[in-house]
């Protein structure tokens, strides 16, 4: 009888479990749900958007999703990835939208559905006050320095041959700002907007030209996609322009007041923020967070990579030529694929393929996993082949079948062969985190991007940053040469 009244509930159970799961993917959810849209954008493009000091992102873009989100009832995510990287995703639906001062172009439209405009800007030159350019016509022979895929490399690429000069491209706004400061290049373009923003806040560059190439700035979705996400956009930002929150945020971010009180708040703290130990202090929280992120990048990393390379590595020395094909053409593939291309192909490429969203976490794990493990498959399969192939030979006459010679015998003494290659392999892991910064990972290099945008103190941070990395590394090297010892021993 006991057992009876258990059967009966544990189907009642299970009937609940199952109604409660039909229901949840009936769609019947809650009236007053709020869906979650995440929004790529790029994090060093200040008015716009950046990271303040207390590494919240704001700016124009920002609060402008923001408070549309809240008008119209939707929550959004935001994605830090750098311009270039936030438009791939959402072309390949990695993401829902974008807004990063993205001009609306003709060009653009093929690719993208754009909201109405929500704001207007020129592309202007600035150059350093001590170059003695005054104007487009002083560049002949020279470089200047644009960002990648902005309206501003657009305009500087359709007038070089004009004016004579070459083109350089950068990811991020800091790294053209710095080129032209360091002499390397004699002038940068970029918005109206950004650069009379940086100018007035100690950037350290001076505008020489009047905005031209007037353009508008939209919110964009994948094209034919999010189109409810659009119509909120829209209706959102029609509200805040009646309502006086539009003028309120225009003017927050890039009237006298804004420029001036950030310009005061520096120099008033320059003497203590802009130091080592200042910067540090400041920024320790989110320096602390890249850390953490490229430890486990490391770690995750390095165990699957291990586990990918000695299976991909023993199957090329196994007696037979389909398995050993199979293997060398694995090695050479993703040996042979620049990591940043491997990157991007995972993360933007496969969802255009597939229509499923890959995570830039795993899409990370999954990028250093394939290209390092073929590394250490490598590694695997010539260290086994380094061992005299009479001690199989030997082992195989006395009677051993293949799977135990190379247990017993072939594969202790590869192995050390292989420690070296494997630490080293381990340090090259940790240094190629930092490439994941294309796909926006919190990592260190993406968080010392971010903090620069904010401070523009680009030789201090990236300083810290290679110490932090050495540092790492060092701890690294010294836990694996003890492992070793061990090994050794």
């Amino acid at each position: 009888m006991g057992e009876d009244i258990m059967k009966k509930r544990f189907a009642f159970f299970c009937l609940t479990v199952i109604a409660a799961v039909a229901f949840f993917f009936s769609g019947q959810a809650p009236v007053h749900a709020e869906k979650t849209y995440t929004i790529g954008t790029d994090v060093t493009f200040p008015p716009f958007v950046y990271a303040n000091s207390n590494n919240k992102y704001v700016g124009i873009d920002m609060e402008l999703i923001r408070s549309i989100a809240k008008e119209e009832g939707f929550k959004i995510k935001i994605k830090p990835l750098g311009f270039n990287a936030a438009v791939q995703s959402v072309s390949s639906g990695q993401t829902d939208g974008v807004i990063a001062g993205m001009t609306i172009t003709d060009e653009r439209k093929q690719t993208f559905d754009f909201s109405n405009p929500y704001y207007e800007s020129g592309i202007v030159m600035a150059v350093s006050p001590k170059s003695g350019i005054k104007g487009l016509q002083d560049l002949k022979g020279k470089k200047v320095a644009v960002k990648t895929g902005t309206q501003g490399a657009t305009y500087a690429n359709s007038i070089k041959k004009k004016y004579g000069f070459k083109v350089v491209t950068f990811d991020d706004s800091d790294n053209v700002y710095n080129d032209v400061k360091t002499g390397n290049s004699a002038a940068c373009f970029d918005d109206s907007a950004v650069l009379n923003y940086g100018v007035k806040t100690g950037l350290g560059l001076k505008v020489v030209t009047k905005p031209t190439d007037i353009g508008q700035y939209g919110f964009a979705v994948k094209k034919g996609q999010n189109q409810e996400l659009l119509k909120m956009f829209n209706k959102g930002l029609a509200k805040l322009k009646k309502n006086g929150k539009y003028n309120q945020i225009i003017k927050k971010y890039t009237g006298a007041a804004a420029t001036s009180s950030t310009k005061k708040s520096n120099n008033k703290k320059d003497a203590e923020s802009n130091t080592f130990i200042g910067l540090i202090k400041q920024n320790r929280q989110a320096i602390g967070s890249g850390i953490l992120e490229t430890l486990k990048l490391t770690v995750l990393s390095i165990i699957f990579a291990t586990i990918f390379g000695v299976l991909i590595g023993l199957l090329g020395v196994i007696p037979n030529k389909f398995a050993q094909g199979v293997s060398t053409v694995i090695i050479y593939i993703f040996r042979g694929l620049p990591l940043l291309v491997l990157a991007l192909f995972i993360y933007n490429g496969i969802p255009s393929l597939t229509g499923s969203k890959i995570p830039a976490f795993v899409a990370g794990i999954i990028t250093l996993t394939l290209n390092e493990g073929a590394y250490t498959a490598a590694f695997v399969k010539g260290g086994i082949e380094a061992v005299d192939s009479g001690q199989m030979e030997a082992a195989r006459s006395l009677g051993l079948p293949f799977r135990k010679a190379m247990s017993k015998i072939v594969l202790p003494q590869g192995i050390k062969i292989m420690v070296p290659s494997f630490i080293n392999q381990f340090i090259i892991t940790l240094k190629d985190t930092s490439i994941l910064s294309i796909i926006g990972i919190l990592e260190l290099t993406q968080t010392g991007k971010i903090i620069i945008a904010r401070n523009l103190q680009g030789f201090k941070v990236w300083t810290i940053v290679a110490v932090i990395y050495l540092l790492l590394i060092t701890i690294l090297t010294l836990l694996s040469k003890w492992v070793e010892r061990r090994i050794n021993d």
